[in-house]
């Protein structure tokens, strides 16, 4: 648990990036004393989280799943306010609809007993199964979510404690996500459903942990929620709570480097003004933060270093402004009519664009009539892919027409003729709008070799006053693990400045 110090001397602090990490770790470092200055290099601060608005349309350009609510409960209250001070939020009843053929469709409901018996009549004894696998899940949610991602794996003693010993085999760290769930399930429609989720954590389900069952205990338990107008509405709490505490944001506003001196951050140079700091946090991309703005001989890590990490996948995707309404769709609709095993090696393996891609469609409109105009429909496509791929507008087009004709059939209407509103973002987009490596949209993948304290450091480790927050240190990628990462790094740099 976060434990907040108070500050007798005020401390010029400079955040780079306002993303979910940055902040929290401005909000966090504001309310400790400090003076704190957010630089953006985009005209709106949210990071991935920014929202376009057109032709009555609102939509929100990256995060969509809204999980681990207690994980934003906790951060805001921290600071006097509850959730409900500051945005509506709504839970989903079916929580999201796995699509495995035109007429094969789960609608995943919000009542876990009514989940249990959806399992049972696809395989029979999968009900109590499915009980204890999320009994198991509970404990690793608990110790995970509550304990072991506020930790800022600084040094290995951090999990050498009795409770976390005791507890190693329960959590799971060494064993792979695919072989527990087949140990439950034999299905391949129930196999696919618990395997989905790690898709956020940017891995193959051999490859990841199955510590990461806590993430089918968050999604099929604790349920999936929704942020009345969208995810934007989140980065207007975060902001004002920013505000109340002081911080100042210095929108469009790019980083072009740090100057050091002895082993310290002491200037921040942006569009060539320059600022003294006490201390920095690096909330925009690690990568970019260490090859583009510090000396080499400052840089924790070298470009082979980064080059042989394994990333989250980037990603396709389409903003779509309909004049009509679609039926057969929900809120969240997975497209898995294609094989995961297929398109996961197509990612991760062989790195190239997609066969039979599996995808997702969002359309917030059946919840919220704040996001469309009435009578129409705002649809949010999105088709992972590998990092680092040939971004063209050809082959966004082929692959908009393929995912297009697959939701046509499904809906069993025509969609493209009533589309008057369009606009995509791939690779080249999340380097030009995050200067996110290779065109990541993830993050650093959850992989055991890159778990806890194997990741990169949220230290730099020859500047005494530069810390990193985000989705490549820990704990990893995804909206909560972020929120969690700013005020970690926060706490660090504020003992920092402690022993100054």
């Amino acid at each position: 648990m976060l434990h907040y110090h108070i500050v007798t001397m005020k401390k010029k602090i400079a955040v780079i990036g306002s993303g979910f990490s940055g902040l929290t770790a401005s909000a966090t470092l504001a309310r400790d004393g400090h003076e704190v200055h957010v630089f953006e290099k985009n005209s709106a601060i949210g990071g991935r989280a920014r929202q376009i608005r057109e032709q009555g349309f609102l939509f929100d350009m990256g995060p969509s799943w809204y999980w681990m609510p207690e994980v934003f409960e906790m951060y805001f209250n921290k600071f006097g306010y509850t959730l409900s001070d500051l945005y509506n939020l709504k839970k989903l009843d079916p929580g999201f609809r796995v699509i495995y053929g035109k007429n094969d469709v789960l609608d995943i409901p919000e009542n876990f007993e009514d989940l249990c018996e959806l399992f049972e009549s696809i395989e029979k004894g999968s009900a109590s199964k499915l009980r204890r696998f999320m009994n198991e899940a509970e404990y690793k949610y608990k110790v995970g979510i509550n304990d072991l991602v506020y930790m800022p794996g600084l040094k290995i003693s951090e999990l050498i404690r009795p409770d976390l010993i005791k507890g190693v085999f329960k959590l799971q760290v060494f064993s792979s996500f695919s072989k527990h769930v087949r140990k439950y399930f034999k299905d391949p429609r129930l196999i696919a459903l618990m395997e989905f989720p790690v898709l956020f954590l940017g891995a193959k389900p051999q490859d990841t942990p199955a510590l990461y069952s806590l993430m089918n205990y968050a999604g099929l338990k604790l349920g999936t929620f929704y942020p009345m107008g969208g995810f934007g509405k989140i980065i207007d709490a975060l902001q004002k709570v920013c505000e109340d505490n002081g911080v100042f944001f210095h929108t469009s506003e790019p980083v072009r480097s740090l100057e050091i001196l002895g082993n310290q951050v002491v200037h921040v140079l942006a569009n060539g003004n320059s600022m003294n700091v006490d201390g920095v946090i690096g909330a925009a991309d690690y990568h970019h933060i260490e090859q583009k703005l510090l000396p080499e001989e400052y840089r924790n890590y070298s470009e082979k270093y980064w080059s042989k990490k394994t990333f989250a996948p980037s990603s396709l995707i389409f903003y779509l402004g309909l004049n009509k309404k679609v039926d057969k769709l929900i809120h969240h609709n997975l497209f898995f009519d294609e094989s995961l095993d297929e398109h996961a090696i197509e990612i991760y393996d062989t790195k190239v664009w997609p066969a039979k891609p599996l995808f997702y469609a969002c359309v917030p409109s059946k919840t919220d009539a704040e996001v469309a105009p009435a009578g129409s429909e705002n649809i949010f496509l999105l088709m992972p892919i590998a990092v680092g791929l040939e971004d063209t507008e050809e082959m966004r087009e082929k692959y908009y027409q393929i995912i297009m004709n697959r939701l046509e059939e499904y809906v069993g209407s025509d969609l493209k003729s009533h589309v008057v509103y369009k606009k995509s973002f791939c690779v080249n987009d999340f380097v030009s709008e995050y200067n996110s490596y290779k065109g990541n949209a993830y993050g650093l993948a959850n992989t055991l070799s890159q778990t806890a304290n194997l990741k990169p450091s949220l230290q730099n480790k020859k500047l005494s006053n530069l810390f990193y927050s985000g989705q490549l240190t820990v704990p990893g990628p995804g909206v909560p693990p972020s929120i969690i990462s700013g005020q970690v790094a926060a706490r660090q740099l504020t003992k920092q400045l402690i022993k100054r």
